[in-house]
């Protein structure tokens, strides 16, 4: 039993860190592009059962701790690119296809290659646009609202010094005692778990400037470095049973109102790191328990919404924009990492941050095309322009943990990012 103690208790913090740390980020989006209170509840009830159901699964199939989360980033990029047109279910139908393509994705290795023939900078300027809009909010709500805004910030910067997995959650918690210092108070809020079936409708608008930019961010910035830190930690597990899994998930899951879900990529070392077990085949137990936990954390996602729904917008955007700060500097760091390929990323950033909208299609598509046309115009003769996987791939430990898939039961793939250094297989 003391045997078990380690990596549940790994597992929990896993998916306390994850939910706290985001939640308000998918509030946010699912708002920005319609949904109302009841519809916000559900879609995050949707994701957590989702993902806690898909990491289950994968754990005890596996035997790897394959954690799973939401697509921060796509929230993200729901928050910049706004309503859409045909509202709330114009945007699930998009969340729909979304899920679609990662399915895909696992099933076609040729969808994956045209992911990573996307130049790294690129890819990286376009999320740095969609994230810089909320990472800014911390700053707007200092100004508007100093005396709610300024513990929160305060709290969030001394635990990023001195213990920065809490920094998120610590600066939320300090929010919520805000919240209910200053607000009218929980008790006219109904804060039971919320159902709310949204059927979807399709449109062209829709596809490109939620389905497409979505399913890209969702690929790039979280299944991608997923794969890359559990191969940094020795576990190698099949690529296309992740992607075939949380693409079904978030497809089914889409009516419920959520977005997507993926292979985590911040949490995943909290579960697949020494510190969950010291056996790496035991380890597995904590991505287990961090989907059961996830289950659990959905129970209150009515009361999660309440609370948002009850405090000034850009208090918890600012929480929000706290949370995204890491990856805004990720995102930044990659698109200026190339000399040659740096005006083309600035150029994407700039039109992706400006929340540009022509013929109903967002910025985030529009900075994608900028880039892909200054790269062209720039192209030296006979030279490529560097692409995801060209990039130096993170050190794979040398002699893989127990419950890893090994190279000589799978066919081998280099997975967008990674570079030979990385190269992952799946069956």
């Amino acid at each position: 039993m003391t045997r078990l103690l380690q990596p549940t208790l790994a597992g929990i913090v896993t998916a306390l860190v994850g939910f706290a740390s985001s939640f308000a980020v998918v509030l946010a989006g699912l708002r920005a592009v319609g949904a109302d209170q009841r519809q916000a509840a559900s879609g995050l009830l949707a994701l957590c059962l989702a993902n806690g159901m898909v990491a289950i699964w994968l754990g005890l199939r596996r035997r790897m701790p394959i954690t799973i989360a939401w697509s921060t980033p796509g929230a993200a990029l729901l928050v910049a690119t706004g309503a859409v047109e045909g509202g709330f279910p114009a945007a699930v139908g998009a969340f729909v296809v979304c899920g679609l393509l990662i399915v895909a994705a696992g099933l076609f290795p040729v969808l994956g290659r045209l992911i990573a023939a996307i130049p790294a900078p690129i890819a990286g300027a376009m999320l740095a646009g969609v994230l810089l809009n909320l990472c800014v909010a911390p700053v707007r709500a200092l100004g508007e609202v100093p005396l709610l805004a300024g513990p929160v910030v305060l709290a969030w910067a001394l635990l990023s010094r001195f213990a920065r997995k809490w920094a998120i959650p610590g600066a939320l918690l300090v929010a919520v005692v805000a919240i209910a210092l200053t607000g009218p108070g929980l008790g006219a809020v109904d804060v039971r778990p919320v159902v709310e079936l949204t059927v979807p409708s399709w449109s062209v608008p829709a596809m490109v400037s939620v389905a497409l930019p979505l399913f890209l961010v969702t690929m790039a910035s979280q299944n991608v470095p997923g794969m890359a830190v559990l191969a940094q930690y020795g576990y190698r597990p099949p690529l296309r049973g992740i992607l075939v899994g949380t693409g079904l998930a978030s497809t089914l899951g889409a009516p419920l109102g959520g977005h997507a879900v993926n292979l985590a990529a911040i949490t995943a070392a909290l579960a697949a790191g020494p510190d969950a077990d010291p056996d790496p085949g035991r380890r597995w137990i904590a991505s287990v328990t961090a989907g059961a936990s996830m289950i659990v954390l959905g129970v209150g996602s009515g009361l999660a919404t309440a609370l948002v729904m009850l405090s000034p917008p850009v208090l918890i955007e600012a929480v929000a924009g706290l949370a995204l700060i890491g990856a805004l500097v990720s995102a930044l760091a990659s698109a200026l990492a190339e000399p040659t390929g740096r005006e083309a990323a600035v150029v994407t950033f700039v039109v992706t941050a400006s929340g540009l909208t022509l013929f109903g299609i967002g910025a985030a598509f529009w900075g994608l095309v900028a880039g892909g046309l200054m790269t062209l115009l720039h192209r030296r003769p006979g030279r490529s322009p560097r692409t995801r996987g060209a990039a130096p791939g993170p050190e794979v430990a040398s002699e893989p943990s127990p419950g890893t898939v090994s190279e000589a039961e799978t066919t081998s793939e280099v997975v967008p990012g990674l570079g030979e250094e990385g190269r992952l297989a799946r069956q």
